[in-house]
């Protein structure tokens, strides 16, 4: 780790967004390794449901964002770490999907490479680790093979996945200037990353099928359709070299 992390624990902030997710975030949380996690903030995305109260009962921060966007809870939570005072702020951020799809317990290996010092960006690779049968769809599946196909040869970075699961220096994650509202999230912010030729890889995770409720993208045709088609725009319409 750099010399602002060396020689003491370093803080990881852990940024949950959800949408209806009272019943499989207990088990999120339930999971999390403690001892790793400073902070957790579950930003809840407009739920109808208990989400907020089910986070708050196990110990979480819950940032409100009414706004609806898997990209705008996400912004929701930066924009709360962003507000405390310096000597408050992360070192490491991890964000966490609120299903249950990801393994909680995997953290430690995603923030291993950051914390040995030789990587800026983890990302977790669902595709290099054990995924359980049916646990994505056909359409997921095809966009995750296209979209870091796409951004091999329009930025010359390797990905394998474009998992929500994953790790990032927040002094890194800061400069990206992040700003997707929505589906291309995770794909911008590895795009960003290539743009600004941070140190990226990738360390294999399990995923699962969500412990309950239905996705809010691959559940439906038209959510599925969408993603993909904002996935692609997103490589395109940010431009190699530049971080604008």
């Amino acid at each position: 780790m750099t010399d602002d992390i060396q020689g003491q624990k370093p803080a990881i902030d852990v940024i949950i967004p959800a949408f209806n997710e009272e019943k499989s975030l207990p088990l999120v949380l339930s999971h999390l390794p403690a001892d790793w996690v400073r902070r957790v903030l579950v930003c809840d995305n407009g739920s109808t449901d208990a989400t907020a109260d089910v986070a708050r009962k196990h110990g979480a921060v819950v940032i409100y964002e009414p706004k609806r966007g898997y990209g705008s809870a996400c912004l929701a939570g930066m924009r709360y770490l962003s507000s405390l005072p310096s000597s408050e702020q992360p070192n490491i951020v991890v964000f966490l999907d609120g299903d249950y799809s990801d393994y909680p317990e995997d953290l430690p290996n995603v923030v291993a490479p950051i914390l040995n010092g030789s990587q800026d960006m983890v990302i977790g690779s669902r595709m290099l680790g054990g995924m359980a049968p049916g646990a994505m769809t056909l359409p997921q599946r095809f966009g995750n093979w296209l979209a870091p196909l796409l951004i091999s040869r329009r930025f010359g970075y390797k990905f394998t996945d474009l998992g929500p699961f994953r790790a990032i220096r927040w002094d890194k994650l800061q400069s990206l200037g992040m700003q997707d509202p929505n589906y291309g999230w995770t794909v911008e912010m590895q795009v960003r990353a290539a743009q600004q030729k941070l140190r990226c890889s990738e360390v294999p995770v399990r995923y699962r099928s969500r412990a309950a409720g239905k996705s809010k993208v691959s559940g439906t045709i038209r959510g599925a359709v969408l993603a993909g088609l904002k996935i692609i725009s997103t490589i395109y319409k940010l431009q190699p070299g530049s971080s604008h």
